[in-house]
């Protein structure tokens, strides 16, 4: 046989192959953990005995990057995390599919305000999400400390080096509880709020489940969190609580059907699975413990479980998934520079800074206030102001497509001039809070 027909037939036979390796298999890109996605795809399998369920976990932001780098017939065929914003990102980009008949008629159209599906259809409400604090109660009461109620308790001396949050760079439900406090509280004090929280962080954790860990095992004694890692730890008997603060917001964890995936028909079923009363039953088991979109009537609750409608209705954030998606980049972007890789920094100048505070309590001076007050300025000041980030100019830098060579330039050296000045403010933040001791001495 000749050479060039047998690695035809070869050739036809691995294309056969992987054919029949896909043929029935539904791809799953998701950021939550196996705690969540394990069920599911048990229940599934077994509900539908022709169809495998292939998940692959990926954090939001490289999920939505492996979706837009793949061709159309490789990519993954369902795109399941809790950002709404990321939903926003695919379908700006057509890379998600309408699939009206997956949708369960008893879902409500929508949590206090906010639509549970996206009003065009690509993409669907699968559970609900709230954020907020999570505290080992051991730890708490070990450390002699006071449970925190708002995101503002957080940011006083008593917590620091108690506290710990991953970065919302690698973590689409981190990012979402950030973009939470500064739609809150408005752009510039939201930024002064979250690094004062920040400077008394233990730890910027890698991935979003390191936070909920370290609280459950006692690492840490609170986490700033997506509900589900405190009521899990709760619901699965660990010593842990998790409220709430009143600058929150109630919105969807999305499904949708990705454009161009290997296997549109089985992922159909798979998100209409979810959507279902049966699929919605399994949010509720205690090692996952998230907020159903069905009615609490129509499933088994747990006791004492949170009441969302009610949680959202108080809430004092009506969170706006366009303006978090129109600055996402410059968010994570901005966190990184000033937190995670400036984390011991920042660290050093809010303890210079409550030390400075707790001799002036004891000793007032005006001089020293008036550097503390300057301190302040340097350590806790947003290097982009409210302006700047309505800038559309300048917001679209951060959307282009960074694998061009003049767009990354650019960018490496907004970011390089960011974490340059960054690391000057906490340097100076730490001079003036120690000359403003020295005079309270």
């Amino acid at each position: 046989m000749p050479k060039t027909l047998t690695a035809r037939l070869i050739a036809a036979a691995l294309i056969t192959a992987f054919g029949a390796a896909h043929a029935g298999t539904v791809t799953v890109v998701t950021s939550f953990p196996k705690d969540l996605t394990d069920p599911y795809k048990k229940a599934f399998e077994a509900a539908n005995p022709g169809i495998k369920i292939e998940v692959l976990n990926k954090n939001t932001t490289a999920s939505i990057a492996y979706i837009k780098e793949l061709a159309v017939g490789q990519r993954p065929d369902v795109m399941w995390a809790s950002a709404p914003d990321a939903f926003e990102v695919l379908a700006r980009d057509k890379l998600l599919t309408a699939a009206p008949e997956v949708k369960n008629p008893h879902t409500p159209a929508k949590i206090g305000s906010y639509p549970i599906n996206d009003p065009q259809g690509l993409y669907y409400g699968q559970a609900l999400a709230g954020y907020g604090i999570m505290w080992n109660t051991r730890y708490l009461q070990a450390n002699k400390l006071p449970v925190p109620k708002e995101w503002s308790d957080l940011a006083k001396p008593e917590y620091f080096g108690h506290v710990a949050i991953s970065s919302p760079s690698r973590s689409g439900t981190t990012h979402l509880t950030v973009e939470t406090m500064l739609q809150g509280e408005g752009w510039d004090k939201g930024w002064t709020q979250l690094l004062e929280i920040m400077g008394n962080c233990a730890a910027v954790t890698d991935r979003s489940f390191g936070v909920p860990d370290g609280v459950n095992s006692g690492q840490y004694g609170v986490g700033m969190v997506i509900d589900f890692f405190g009521l899990s730890g709760k619901y699965s008997g660990f010593p842990v609580e998790f409220a709430y603060p009143s600058v929150t917001a109630v919105v969807p964890a999305n499904i949708g059907l990705v454009t161009g995936g290997k296997n549109a028909e089985e992922a159909k079923k798979f998100i209409a699975f979810t959507l279902s009363k049966d699929g919605q039953q399994i949010l509720l088991d205690p090692k996952i413990s998230r907020l159903p979109v069905l009615p609490y009537a129509d499933l088994k609750v747990p006791a004492g479980y949170p009441d969302v409608q009610a949680v959202a209705k108080r809430s004092k954030v009506q969170f706006n998934s366009e303006l978090s998606e129109s600055r996402y980049q410059v968010v994570v972007s901005m966190f990184d520079q000033m937190v995670t890789f400036r984390l011991k920094e920042l660290q050093a100048a809010t303890k210079a800074i409550h030390d400075a505070e707790k001799r002036l309590k004891a000793k007032p001076n005006g001089q020293a206030a008036d550097l503390l007050k300057q301190a302040r300025g340097f350590a806790y000041s947003p290097l982009v102001g409210q302006d700047n980030v309505k800038d559309e100019q300048f917001l679209e830098l951060f959307r282009k497509n960074r694998r061009d060579v003049a767009v990354s330039k650019q960018l490496t050296g907004q970011e390089e001039l960011w974490a340059s000045k960054a690391k000057t403010n906490y340097a100076k933040a730490t001079e003036l809070a120690n000359q403003a001791a020295a005079l309270a001495k």
